[in-house]
């Protein structure tokens, strides 16, 4: 039996040794024929390639600090283009996922005992949106003269690469101390954010992620930073769920001035129920309500007048075209399309493609989840997405029921605030296909789902342990 498990480990040695040999040869051959910078690029892509079929946790540590801290290209019409939905934006964890998935699916082919999708209660829901969201494009290829066919599919594989995330993350992990591990970089990963984006305040108007050109998506950093801010709170609120919350403590300062430096009303309104959610779930209450409390009394005081205005703008904006009127309050024009676009839908362009919509990217662009789901997908996909988020919820509820762990309990519970929070953000935005938000809450996800799992085997004899795995 040993004289078997050795050749076998020699087999997967000797076709790793061929495969990256193979890989090399082509690296160079390519790289020979190309500029610097692609040249590098290839190499930097067989290295990532090679440690990544080596450990798949430093893969996911790559793709966590890539998340929010890789750049982005614009391909086929620009910065602006890409947020209406007509172009397609290329960011440098895409190409990660692509490298790390092929390093991932040859591990799965030498060694079978890894799996590929590890069967969870998502897989299913998973499923029935992407085929839901498939078969809708499909369908609007087939009948829609605006859904431009290579657009649509290169959309739909950019709204569920996030789903590889998930997948290979709760294909991984197994232990506490990897928990542990990958809920510290998150947070350092968001201290480099926030790091950056308090630098960019004497610069700009409103701060945004690294590498997201000159526009920036502050939208998009706010969504981000109600989840961390969340997980942190979750984690402070938890006695028992990190020895030394120092570091907890200084790192929300510097989330709270960053959200507030994104001018992001999208983000500022999700945080009374994110709040609310904490509060209802803590067991240590007065943990979350005294401070919030202290920090509500010192607002007026500390809060920046851009801040303030920001807030009102929404009912000061000077009188303009375009503005939606209820009674004597008018209301902004950004918020004015936004009510009016969901008008347009619920009221006529529904009605005319009710059961699979108009396909993704066949309909004109719309900023706000729920809307752009029933418009794109029809009933159909809306029912889908219905389902994976309700499932998504009453897994993480379950979680929270069943852990004792100190450690689990304060991701849980910050897990469920950020959940909360993205609900709300998503009236305003694409919450649930932005990558930036998607990828990190999708990591997030995979570890509140494996948590039960992994608590149950801690509570086993060493002995079953080993039987389990």
């Amino acid at each position: 039996m040993i004289g078997t498990h050795q050749l076998d480990d020699n087999l997967r040695l000797a076709a790793f040794a061929l495969a990256l040999i193979a890989v090399a040869v082509t690296g160079a051959m390519v790289a020979n024929q190309l500029s610097l910078g692609l040249a590098v690029a290839v190499v930097a892509a067989i290295i990532i390639f090679t440690f990544s079929f080596i450990s798949q946790e430093i893969a996911l540590y790559i793709l966590l600090f890539s998340m929010l801290l890789g750049p982005q290209f614009a391909v086929g019409g620009g910065a602006d283009v890409t947020s209406r939905g007509r172009g397609i934006t290329l960011r440098f964890d895409d190409f990660l996922l692509v490298v790390i998935g092929l390093a991932w699916f040859l591990r799965v082919a030498i060694n079978k005992d890894f799996g590929l999708f590890l069967r969870t209660p998502l897989n299913r829901p998973i499923a029935f949106y992407l085929f839901a969201c498939v078969l809708a494009t499909l369908n609007g290829v087939y009948d829609n003269v605006r859904l431009n066919p290579s657009m649509g599919f290169f959309f739909v594989l950019k709204y569920f690469e996030y789903f590889i995330v998930y997948f290979m993350a709760v294909n991984h992990l197994k232990d506490k101390d990897q928990i542990r591990r990958f809920v510290i970089t998150m947070l350092v990963v968001c201290f480099f954010v926030c790091l950056y984006g308090i630098s960019e305040i004497p610069r700009v108007d409103r701060v945004s992620a690294p590498f997201e050109g000159e526009e920036g998506e502050p939208n998009t950093l706010g969504g981000y930073l109600v989840v961390m801010l969340s997980l942190v709170i979750g984690l402070l609120a938890t006695q028992g769920s990190f020895k030394n919350k120092l570091s907890l403590w200084a790192l929300i300062p510097f989330i709270l001035v960053t959200l507030a430096a994104t001018q992001s009303r999208g983000s500022w309104v999700t945080l009374p129920l994110v709040m609310m959610t904490l509060i209802y779930f803590s067991k240590n209450r007065l943990a979350i309500i005294i401070p919030l409390l202290l920090v509500l009394a010192v607002s007026p005081l500390i809060m920046p007048k851009s801040v303030i205005d920001r807030a009102s703008y929404t009912f000061t904006q000077p009188e303009e075209e375009g503005q939606l009127k209820i009674g004597a309050v008018k209301i902004d024009t950004s918020t004015s399309a936004r009510v009016e676009s969901w008008r347009l839908i619920l009221t006529q362009d529904f009605a005319r493609r009710p059961l699979l919509g108009y396909g993704i990217t066949g309909y004109a662009f719309v900023d706000a989840q729920y809307m752009k789901v029933l418009i794109d997908t029809g009933i159909v996909g809306f029912v889908a997405f219905l389902i994976l988020i309700g499932t998504v919820f009453r897994m993480a509820l379950n979680a929270h029921r069943s852990c004792s762990d100190p450690l689990f309990r304060g991701v849980i519970l910050g897990y469920l605030g950020g959940f909360a929070g993205i609900l709300v953000h998503a009236l305003g935005a694409n919450t649930f296909i932005i990558v930036r938000i998607m990828e990190p809450f999708w990591f997030l996800t995979a570890m509140v789902i494996m948590m039960p799992q992994i608590e149950q085997q801690m509570n086993l004899p060493s002995g079953k342990v080993d039987a389990a795995r």
